[in-house]
């Protein structure tokens, strides 16, 4: 990314920032602020410097870094795909671990299911010897 459009998307999240703090019906309040925001100096919004001067950093940051206008709401680009990245593993690792529950869920599932099986057919077994049994006493007794 060009610094130019690091900047301008450094504006654009300043402005969105600023929209949403100041509500409805604060406009030239709201303007004031972003303009201060901007340039960083206070005397701009009252018109002692031209309003969307965008000043040369005072800070020997590495190019390509963009300072937040507030700290902890915007970070440069590095931080936020080091923070996807975070973002991302945590979520797979969630990911494995609800898989893995749901594998061992699955495995106890089928046991209780084989369980259940192996107690019905040994019922059925049971009540077929049964009535064999009982078919047999009433032929017997038929004759």
């Amino acid at each position: 990314m060009s610094v130019l459009l690091l900047v301008i998307l450094h504006m654009l999240a300043s402005l969105e920032q600023f929209m949403l703090s100041c509500g409805r019906g604060t406009g030239e309040l709201c303007v004031q602020k972003l303009i201060m925001a901007v340039t960083g100096d206070e005397t701009a919004a009252t018109g002692d410097m031209p309003a969307y001067q965008i000043r040369t950093p005072t800070t020997t940051l590495p190019q390509g870094v963009v300072m937040a206008a507030s700290p902890g709401t915007l970070h440069s680009p590095q931080q936020m795909a080091e923070e996807a990245t975070r973002k991302r593993e945590l979520r797979l690792l969630k990911n494995r671990e609800a898989a893995r529950e749901c594998r061992r869920k699955k495995k106890e599932y089928v046991k209780c299911l084989e369980n259940r099986v192996a107690v019905l057919e040994n019922q059925n077994k049971t009540l077929i010897e049964e009535l064999k049994a009982l078919k047999d006493l009433y032929c017997h007794k038929a004759e």
